[in-house]
């Protein structure tokens, strides 16, 4: 918890739809962005379609640049009282594929090399017709 925040119930939030108040929960964090709805640069559709709910999911389902997310601590009003609060779960990204289930599986086509070779060999068809 932190000091000097507003305590909010998941209620609370869902009934903060007003002209003056448009609240929504973002890991647990509230934030009241009527002020910035006009501002938003995804228009302001996208925050009101979100109002009263808890948005952690699409905020990160967008991908919010670290500028967003620094614009954002200007908006916190409170927090969700502890009763409310869920896990916060943050995606976890690879680089590997983890559809193949084993190696027999992969193959030349399914690799990076393929598209590279085909580029290759389609700049030097290219180079040899028009060149």
């Amino acid at each position: 918890m932190q000091p000097g925040l507003r305590q909010y119930t998941r209620d609370e939030v869902a009934d903060s739809k007003t002209a003056t108040e448009t609240l929504f929960i973002i890991d647990n964090i509230v934030y009241d962005v009527h002020k910035f709805l006009d501002e938003h640069p995804g228009g302001h559709e996208v925050l009101i379609n979100v109002a009263g709910k808890d948005a952690s999911e699409e905020f990160e389902d967008v991908g919010h640049s670290m500028d967003a997310r620094e614009l954002m601590k200007g908006y916190v009003v409170g927090e969700l009282v502890d009763a409310d609060k869920v896990p916060i779960s943050k995606k976890q990204y690879s680089w590997e594929d983890t559809a193949k289930t084993s190696e027999t599986e992969a193959s030349f086509v399914n690799s990076w090399k393929f598209p590279v070779l085909l580029g290759l060999a389609l700049t030097l068809l290219y180079s040899y017709i028009f060149g």
